[in-house]
């Protein structure tokens, strides 16, 4: 049995089965059987009409699931009911890109050869998905891997994080009473860590939907079956740059949400800022201000902006982080007190050292460093430093500092005036280096779950 509790407080909130070896086993068995079973396809009209369905199942639970999402996984209840209408219109997002999922023509007639050739290609579903998620947006993240699934016809098995299963079980019941037969969308829930791999690995499995941690998910590439396809999403320690030519009126905020949202357990999270010297005193004032108001408490009320870590020991672990950067002779400018098992004050460090942990890992804590610079290349050459790279931010009113940066900054997306966390569900996401790879998206997802057939037929 597995034991699930409320991250803020450690209260249980259920008991659940989990998988064994036999388990995993029925399943690959099911998935694969149905994939085989051409005829038993569901037509494009008919996965169309699950996914409507299960957006409109998962409306009339929205409210359930956001106060899940809560309890489970810490999330500010404000910033649940966010996650929990970006799934549902995840689903719809699934649905609609079927109107346009489709293959192309290929040019015939241009050689002599070619001649009296018609040539096209079909998208088909590449085969049993494995869908391997994170515990930060427990709804949201299997939305992204098996709506793309469901679209596509791919049967798919889906892991939720052990620490965060319950959204993913509701989800996938609603699933099954929108109308797709169980083969085709099933959970696997274990703390097993070499049956998760073996889910991962095995020879059955024809693409891996993988978020989590670098360490696993690369391990986990390396040990695929030949020919089987992957998509990797992990994270880093996402940069900022503040231009002495910012509003800093309209700065502040986007930093602090960027940095601080689900109390910074985001691949995306705004972790380093570079801000320029004429400003840097100003800045730091008016940063230390905006998160000295922050509210950290109970993620099930109303005005929470900041919830807990997901676990004691990473609170541990952001504690151990600050106080060895001050030890290296940063300044704590505000927080990082441990309030309780889960949950520490956000803190604001201010230049930690260039091999501080801060400085180059990620951190996954309401912690944000500042630094100052001169040169704005200098700025960017110790942004692109590391050996990973996702999303990055410019925050500048001067339109040549800001393309500069944009040009130059090694990220997958560079947001302008805008925080690095800022996504939407159909824009591709996708981590660079050992960020990541492949790329995530709705819309991308379900080109990764196709593969291309290229039918020619010759004219007498």
């Amino acid at each position: 049995m597995l034991r699930v509790v409320q991250a803020f407080n450690r209260a249980p909130i259920a008991e659940i089965e989990t998988d064994d070896a036999a388990a995993l086993e029925r399943k690959l068995q099911a998935a694969e059987q149905v994939f085989r079973d051409r005829d038993g396809w569901l037509k494009p009209h008919e996965r169309v009409a699950i996914l409507r369905k299960l957006a409109a199942l998962m409306e009339g639970r929205r409210d359930h699931f956001a106060m899940q999402i809560a309890r489970e996984g810490g999330k500010p209840l404000p910033d649940a009911i966010i996650e929990t209408n970006r799934a549902i219109d995840g689903v719809h997002n699934a649905a609609d890109e079927l109107r346009n999922f489709a293959g192309r023509e290929i040019p015939m007639g241009l050689s002599a050869a070619a001649e009296n050739r018609w040539a096209f290609t079909t998208k088909e579903p590449i085969g049993v998905v494995a869908a391997i998620s994170a515990f930060n947006h427990p709804l949201n993240l299997i939305v992204h891997q098996v709506a793309p699934a469901i679209a596509v016809g791919c049967p798919v098995i889906v892991k939720p994080a052990i620490t965060t299963p319950l959204s993913c079980l509701d989800f996938v019941t609603l699933v099954r009473e929108a109308g797709l037969p169980e083969p085709w969308c099933q959970t696997f829930v274990t703390d097993d860590n070499a049956l998760a791999e073996k889910l991962a690995t095995d020879s059955r499995v024809a693409f891996l939907s993988f978020i989590g941690s670098a360490r696993v998910g690369w391990s986990l590439h390396a040990k695929l079956a030949p020919g089987t396809r992957s998509a990797l999403e992990h994270g880093g320690a996402a940069p900022a740059i503040v231009d002495r030519s910012a509003d800093l009126g309209k700065v502040i905020e986007p930093i602090v949400k960027g940095g601080y949202y689900h109390a910074g357990q985001v691949c995306v999270s705004t972790q380093r800022i570079f801000v320029h010297a004429d400003i840097a005193e100003d800045f730091k004032q008016r940063l230390v201000a905006r998160v000295e108001k922050l509210r950290t408490a109970d993620p099930i009320l109303k005005d929470t902006e900041v919830g807990p870590l997901i676990l004691p020991r990473e609170a541990d672990r952001v504690g151990q982080w600050i106080a060895e950067a001050v030890e290296g002779g940063a300044t704590l400018a505000t927080g990082g007190k441990r309030l309780s098992e889960t949950t520490l004050e956000p803190a604001v460090l201010l230049d930690p050292a260039a091999d501080a942990k801060i400085s180059t890992l990620e951190v996954f804590g309401p912690v944000v460093a500042v630094y100052r610079y001169r040169d704005l290349d200098g700025a960017i050459a110790q942004a692109n430093a590391l050996p990973t790279a996702f999303q990055a931010s410019i925050f500048a009113q001067d339109i040549d500092v800001a393309l500069r940066a944009a040009d130059r900054l090694d990220a997958s997306a560079v947001m302008i005036n805008d925080p690095t966390a800022f996504r939407t569900d159909w824009m591709p996401f996708a981590g660079r280096r050992e960020s990541g790879y492949g790329t995530g998206g709705i819309p991308y997802t379900m080109r990764d779950m196709t593969q291309e057939k290229m039918i020619l037929m010759r004219r007498s």
